[in-house]
């Protein structure tokens, strides 16, 4: 079923500071970047209890996060601006319409970090303890479990992936090997996903022109096994090329490069559906 977003862009910049909330529900979502806190002062919505997300982005290591809930965000991320180095913006989820309690806040923050880990997307080093839930009437947690599952859609509508965990279909799986690799994936609307426990070739080319970026994403995403690289997490790719370079060690085209158990190249698959 389709959903109707809206998005105003307060700055009228699409990477600036920016609210958006899916009709029909009171889910709303503030994207404030570091740059722009001083948005805070002005919106009294943000100074009452509110879930956020704390994000970093590096593309040459996995990206960083860290997940709270506060009875004021405006004073709260005053000490996350001095003490966490990482962070370029911060998602923020309050109530369009009646104000979150504390303990609403607390159980949103217990279920994110423990969906955070589970898709194990980003790096929580900040996040090592799950938090217990606190214990709310059957009738709330129903309400927030749903008011989740919006937070969920528009965090990942905004970009980002800490909650996506894939479910691909066995006929969509393509594979790719040689040079010590066997790897296998599969193409949707986020990119190209690597599968966790894939082989990943060891050495690279002596023409592999991102040799070092290759390198930090290997401390970050695969484990030693015997000689062998092995996945140790599922890891999205933008670009199907870009996923096979990675496995393989050395420039490739994805297009060609992916293959069916049938022998099917992910391009005549994918970008000849129209012919």
């Amino acid at each position: 079923m389709g959903k109707t977003v809206t998005t105003y862009l307060i700055d009228g910049d699409p990477k600036g500071t920016q609210y958006a909330f899916i009709r029909n529900t009171t889910c709303q979502m503030f994207i404030v970047p570091r740059s722009n806190l001083s948005y805070l002062n002005t919106q009294e919505k943000l100074q009452k209890p509110a879930f956020y997300i704390l994000l970093g982005e590096d593309e040459a290591t996995k990206p960083q996060a860290y997940i709270g809930e506060t009875e004021n965000f405006r004073e709260r991320v005053k000490d996350h601006d001095s003490k966490k180095s990482f962070w370029q913006k911060a998602l923020i989820f309050v109530s369009k319409d009646a104000d979150m309690t504390k303990a609403d806040v607390q159980y949103l923050e217990h279920k994110a970090i423990v969906e955070a880990k589970k898709a194990n997307a980003f790096i929580l080093s900040d996040n090592k303890q799950t938090p217990k839930a606190p214990n709310l009437p059957e009738y709330q947690l129903d309400s927030m479990d749903e008011f989740f599952e919006y937070v969920k859609f528009l965090a990942s509508f905004s970009g980002c992936t800490i909650f996506d965990v894939s479910q691909p279909k066995a006929e969509h799986l393509f594979y790719t090997k040689g040079r010590g690799c066997d790897a296998k994936g599969f193409y949707s609307s986020n990119g190209f996903t690597v599968l966790k426990g894939s082989v990943i070739a060891t050495k690279t080319a002596p023409s592999f022109n991102w040799k070092e970026k290759r390198e930090s994403m290997l401390k970050e995403y695969v484990a030693n096994d015997s000689d062998k690289l092995i996945l140790s997490s599922d890891k999205t790719f933008s670009s199907v090329s870009t996923a096979a370079s990675f496995c393989l060690g050395r420039s490739a085209n994805g297009w060609t490069e992916w293959k069916d158990e049938d022998g099917n190249t992910l391009d005549s698959v994918y970008r000849k559906q129209l012919e």
